[in-house]
């Protein structure tokens, strides 16, 4: 589940600044996210809270059986990802459908977590920052990317999934290029998780 579109401002508290988090499929986004909260910085995980409140929110399950289908929740009632995502992942209109209606719920959750933070930075993680233009709600926009051809092998790694499928799911990500353009602060993984790690510790700390 991607972290969802809301154009309702932030209620950034004075004292904290939202610096959203983003990257597309094998950037390397978790593990900087991971490193920051080493660094002593909380991160909202936007996409894992979503897959935690379609199953909380009854409301929200049964809005999303009348979208998709009594199948888009299993026997055990269950959001059953794999159902949702075969069904939406060709079809933008029930995709922004199931999005609106998920995406108010992550905003909520968030606004609740940020107002326990005490921090000056705060990061919410998220993979459609720009797409949804989730970045106009925050401070500063940090992305992590690299070379195609890496991320492609790391999925391809991870996964078990083939080139092509790797292939496709990135078609469907704004290109990197794009992105690029967006963001006010980037890291390149295209080495080694020790320069990662200090590009990460050196761009979280240069935010002013």
């Amino acid at each position: 589940m991607e972290e969802l579109h809301s154009e309702t401002k932030s209620t950034e508290p004075p004292s904290s600044k939202i610096i959203g988090l983003t990257g597309g499929i094998g950037s390397g986004k978790t593990t900087v996210a991971h490193f920051i909260e080493e660094f002593g910085f909380p991160v909202y995980y936007s996409d894992d809270r979503a897959k935690t409140i379609v199953n909380d929110h009854e409301e929200l399950k049964l809005q999303i059986k009348e979208l998709l289908g009594e199948k888009s929740y299993d026997e055990k009632d269950l959001y059953n990802r794999k159902f949702v995502a075969d069904k939406v992942f060709n079809n933008k209109d029930l995709l922004q459908q199931l999005n609106e209606i998920i995406h108010p719920a992550v905003r909520i959750d968030f606004e609740e977590w940020l107002a326990k933070q005490s921090k000056y930075l705060v990061f919410k993680e998220t993979a459609l920052l720009f797409e949804l233009k989730l970045h106009k709600q925050c401070y500063k926009s940090l992305l992590v990317t690299a070379e195609d051809n890496i991320r492609t092998k790391r999925v391809m790694d991870r996964d078990g999934k083939t080139y092509r499928e790797v292939e496709t799911i990135m078609e469907k990500q704004m290109p990197e290029k794009d992105k690029i353009k967006m963001a006010d602060c980037i890291i390149y993984n295209n080495t080694n998780l020790e320069d990662l790690k200090e590009q990460t510790e050196r761009i979280i700390f240069d935010i002013e």
